[in-house]
């Protein structure tokens, strides 16, 4: 069954990027001057009832929009979702009503057992009715729209009948859901399956997008020394990452950007650096956008003057 399509709480201009937050940069986070544009917080960190996280988390909540990114629903998985967690996380959202929320195509549970990984799923139809069943299930508790993320994987399935961009855009079709698009996720599969991450980007159905992450990655080898990409969330985002974030920005226009760094986390002045390279290139994007729609309005045969301001 098709999922109402609940409203998003979007408080996040299109044009914003933002980090993690850590405890550690709580004092630079809750200043005024840092530039960007919104702040993401795993749930799973904040499903206690008070303490010093809360403490902070509504200090931050007062400043900047949040967007609240789940790790631990399981959405993939072959059982029934954990009512307990899934109210845990209502608790949350309700609490700091975040202006997005995302999860991931993936599933972390087993019999009751947490795993510590995000484990990819086979893309057929009995996949596709369990993770569409689950979603609207999420949506109608927490009564919002959530963004699925497309997974960074390491294996294929013969049992797979569709490809990821397929199954995305049919769980999307199902349940009214959006779409969270991690372009590192894209470049690490893409390495890892020997396919061409442009192609993924071009058949995405970026309409759908209502965030982006970018994140860096671990280059690593396999067993038989061909290149293997981890994503390990714990270095800057790669240059070939920034090139296709470039082409996704041009298709899709000003979206809300997350720089994603789980791992030894730098000091804030680095995420910071890497946030406002990531806006250099938003910026520069929207106005190539701007003179090709503009080009295409002008009359037939008539140069059409550069923007105002605009060098290059």
């Amino acid at each position: 069954m098709t999922s109402e399509i609940f409203a998003e709480h979007s408080a996040i201009p299109a044009a914003s990027v933002g980090i993690g937050f850590k405890p550690e940069h709580a004092e630079e986070a809750l200043s005024t001057d840092h530039g960007l544009g919104f702040f993401e917080v795993h749930a799973e960190n904040y499903m206690g009832d008070g303490g010093a996280p809360h403490r902070l988390l509504t200090g931050l909540r007062e400043h900047a929009p949040l967007s609240v990114h789940g790790v631990a629903l399981s959405i993939g998985g072959a059982g029934p979702l954990n009512r307990e967690h899934l109210a845990r996380l209502k608790r949350v959202i309700d609490r700091y009503e975040p202006a997005l929320f995302s999860e991931h195509l993936a599933w972390s549970t087993h019999d009751g057992v947490y795993l510590n990984d995000l484990l990819p799923v086979p893309y057929n139809a009995e996949t596709l009715a369990r993770v569409s069943d689950h979603i609207d299930e999420v949506q109608e508790t927490l009564q919002r729209r959530l963004l699925l993320e497309n997974p960074s994987t390491y294996v294929a399935f013969e049992s797979s009948t569709m490809s990821e961009v397929e199954f995305l855009a049919e769980v999307v079709g199902r349940t009214g859901c959006g779409l969270l698009l991690d372009v590192n996720n894209v470049y690490v599969s893409a390495v890892n399956h020997g396919t061409e991450p442009m192609a993924y980007l071009d058949q995405f159905p970026m309409e759908h997008v209502g965030e982006i992450h970018l994140g860096g990655h671990f280059e690593d080898r396999d067993d038989l020394d061909a290149p293997l990409l981890i994503d390990a969330h714990g270095t800057p985002v790669a240059e070939m990452v920034w090139l296709l974030y470039g082409r996704t920005l041009a298709r899709l226009g000003a979206t809300p950007t997350l720089i994603e760094w789980d791992n030894d986390v730098p000091a804030f002045s680095v995420l910071a650096a890497e946030a406002e390279r990531a806006l250099g290139i938003m910026a520069a994007e929207t106005k190539r956008r701007q003179r090709r729609d503009a080009g295409a309005s002008a009359p037939h045969g008539r140069p059409h003057a550069e923007p105002l301001g605009y060098a290059g």
